[in-house]
C-alpha cells in the first residue's frame, strides 16, 4: 500500500489499517472476557516472558505469518525535514523579527490544538470517559482539526489498537522498538502486518455513529487546512499587522511542529521516564514533565489501567492537568456529563496488587524504615485484567465497571 500523506503528523505513512468495511464500522465478533478468564490469560502470558516491555509480546506476534522487514518511506522523511525546516525559520523569524507577540497568539493556538487532542479526541471519543453536547463536540472537532494529527475516525482507531495492544507488533507506535520509533519513527515506515490485522478487531461503530466525525471525515481536506494553517496565519497578520511571512511560519508552522512532538512525548517519554505506581508489568509510566507538556496526559501509567477515567490520572489537580479542569468547566455549564472516574478504593487495591511500590499509599509517611522491594515481592501479580481501550471495551471486568463512579449522568 502507498503511504498515506493524512497524517498522524504533515506526513504518517500506512495509517490505514486495512479492513474489508471500508469504513470498519462493525463491531468485532470477539468474545466477552469474565473477569477471571481474563485473569488465566493473562497468567499464562507472564509466564511466558520476563521483561515488562515485552510480557504481553505474544498476543499479537502470531498474526505476522512472514519475517517483517522494515521499510523507510523516504517520501515521508523528506517531508518530515521540510516540516523541521520551516519551524526552526518560524523560529529565527521570532527572534529576528521579534515576533513576541505571534508567539503569543501560536501558543494560544497550541492550546486550542491541545483540547482537541486531549479532551477531543482521546478522552471523549478514543475511551469514551465522558459525554458532550453537540456545541462542544463541534468545538472540540475544530480544535482537533487545529492539531492535525489525522480525522478523529482514524486517530481513535490506532489509539484503541495501541492500548488494546500495547507493546506488541500490532501497536503501531510499540515503545518495544526504541524511543525515536516510539516518538516519531512509526511515522517513517510502513506499518508492521499486524498494526492491520489487529485494527479489524476494533470497534468503531460507536465513533462513526457520530454525525460531527462522519462530517470532518468526509470534509477532511477542507477542515484542517483552514483550521490548522490558514486560520492560524492570517488572524495574527490582520490584527497585528504583521508581515503574513511571520505570521505563517510562526503561528502555523513553528506551533505545528511543537504541538506534535508534545503529542508524541506521550508515546515515547511517557513510556519510558518515570514511576509505576499502578501496573509495573507494563512499559507506560507517570511523568509530571510529560503532563504539564501535554495538558495532564503524562499521568500514563494510570491512564493505561484505567483508560476511561475522563481525568486521565488520579491526581484531579489542575495544576498539571489543564485538560481536567476544561472538562470540569464543560460539565459545570451542561455541555459535558456522564464523567467517569475511578473510586479511591480501586485505585489502591490495584496499586497493592500490581504496582512497582512508588505510589503514595506504600509509603510509609513517617518516613520509617519500610522495605519497599518486599511489599512488591507480594504483590499478586496475576490478576492484572485484559488490555482495554476504553469504557465501551467489551473485554473491560465487571469489577471495575461497577466499581466506577459516574458523575452527571443523565
Amino acid at each position: 500500500m502507498a503511504p498515506n500523506l493524512i497524517g498522524s503528523t504533515f506526513l504518517i505513512a500506512e495509517t490505514a489499517i486495512t479492513n474489508n468495511d471500508a469504513n470498519n464500522n462493525k463491531p468485532a465478533t470477539l468474545a466477552k472476557s469474565s473477569c477471571k478468564s481474563s485473569h488465566e490469560t493473562t497468567a499464562v502470558m507472564r509466564q511466558n516472558s520476563a521483561k515488562p516491555v515485552a510480557q504481553t509480546q505474544s498476543k499479537a506476534d502470531g498474526a505476522t505469518k512472514e519475517p517483517y522487514k522494515m521499510e523507510i518511506v523516504w517520501f515521508n522523511v523528506f517531508l518530515f525535514v521540510i516540516l523541521h525546516s520551516t519551524a526552526f525559520y518560524g523560529a529565527y523569524l521570532m527572534w529576528a523579527e521579534n515576533a513576541y507577540l505571534e508567539f503569543l497568539i501560536a501558543y494560544g493556538y497550541a492550546v486550542l490544538g491541545g483540547l482537541g487532542i486531549t479532551a477531543g479526541v482521546h478522552r471523549l471519543w478514543s475511551h469514551r470517559a465522558y459525554k458532550a453536547r453537540l456545541p462542544l463536540r463541534i468545538f472540540l472537532m475544530l480544535c482537533q482539526s487545529l492539531a492535525f494529527q489525522n480525522s478523529i475516525y482514524e486517530w481513535c482507531r490506532d489509539h484503541r489498537v495501541h492500548h488494546k495492544f500495547t507493546d506488541t507488533n500490532g501497536d503501531p507506535h510499540n515503545s518495544g522498538r526504541g524511543f525515536f520509533f516510539a516518538h516519531m519513527g512509526w511515522l517513517m515506515c510502513k506499518k508492521h502486518p499486524d498494526v492491520k490485522e489487529r485494527g479489524k478487531a476494533i470497534d468503531m461503530s460507536d465513533i462513526w455513529a457520530d454525525p460531527v466525525v462522519r462530517f470532518q471525515k468526509r470534509f477532511y481536506f477542507v477542515v484542517m487546512p483552514i483550521c490548522c494553517f490558514v486560520v492560524p496565519a492570517l488572524v495574527p497578520y490582520f490584527v497585528l499587522g504583521s508581515s503574513l511571512q511571520v505570521c505563517f511560519f510562526v503561528c502555523s508552522m513553528a506551533r505545528y511542529a511543537l504541538s506534535l512532538h508534545a503529542t508524541w512525548l506521550v508515546n515515547s517519554a511517557a513510556h519510558f521516564y518515570g514511576m509505576r505506581p499502578y501496573e509495573k508489568n507494563i512499559s507506560s509510566v507517570d511523568s509530571k514533565t510529560v503532563s504539564i507538556i501535554a495538558f495532564g496526559e503524562g499521568w500514563h501509567n494510570y491512564h493505561h489501567v484505567f483508560p476511561w477515567d475522563y481525568k486521565a490520572g488520579e491526581l484531579g489537580t489542575y495544576k498539571y492537568n489543564w485538560t481536567t479542569a476544561f472538562l470540569d468547566l464543560m460539565a459545570r455549564i451542561g455541555q459535558a456529563y456522564d464523567l467517569k472516574s475511578v473510586s479511591q478504593e480501586m485505585i489502591l487495591k490495584r496499586v497493592q496488587r500490581t504496582g512497582d511500590g512508588s505510589h503514595s499509599s506504600m509509603i510509609d509517611v513517617n518516613n520509617n524504615n519500610v522495605n519497599i522491594n518486599e511489599l512488591v515481592s507480594k504483590l499478586d501479580h496475576e490478576k492484572e485484567t485484559t488490555l482495554v481501550w476504553g469504557w465501551d471495551d467489551q473485554d473491560i471486568c465487571e469489577e471495575d465497571r461497577e466499581g466506577a463512579l459516574r458523575e452527571k449522568a443523565e
